[in-house]
């Protein structure tokens, strides 16, 4: 299959969904039941699910460890204006780890899912 999957660890499954579906573009794939949601943008699926709940991947595992959300990893999206957009979720009130810096190759910054996960939105340079 060439579908490429990211999961993501959510607490708020509802807000989650909104933020993906309503700021960056995403449509629901499906959504069985509490504690899953299966999104899709282009060509990436993106998993949501909540700690003890949307089968296996929120399980808690033998060593007592448990999912959550946060930490470094991302996803990224290449967008065409990077500006209009961090203006468009920090008036929906959105979170930033960080402003805008530029890199080599164009401009980003990490946005914050309603969980803490970040979201890369990357603006090339013109080539």
């Amino acid at each position: 299959m060439d579908e490429v999957s990211v999961r993501y660890i959510v607490d708020d499954l509802d807000s989650a969904v909104e933020f993906y579906s309503t700021h960056l573009g995403f449509r629901i794939g499906f959504r069985p039941g509490p504690g899953f949601a299966m999104l899709h943008r282009g060509s990436l699926r993106l998993l949501l699910n909540t700690p003890g709940g949307g089968g296996g991947a929120g399980q808690t595992l033998a060593d007592g460890s448990m999912p959550e959300p946060g930490g470094w990893n991302r996803i990224q999206i290449v967008v065409a204006d990077l500006e209009a957009i961090v203006a468009s979720l920090r008036e929906a009130g959105a979170s930033f780890r960080g402003d805008v810096i530029t890199g080599r190759g164009g401009v980003q910054v990490l946005v914050q899912d309603p969980a803490g996960n970040l979201v890369e939105l990357f603006e090339p340079f013109s080539q």
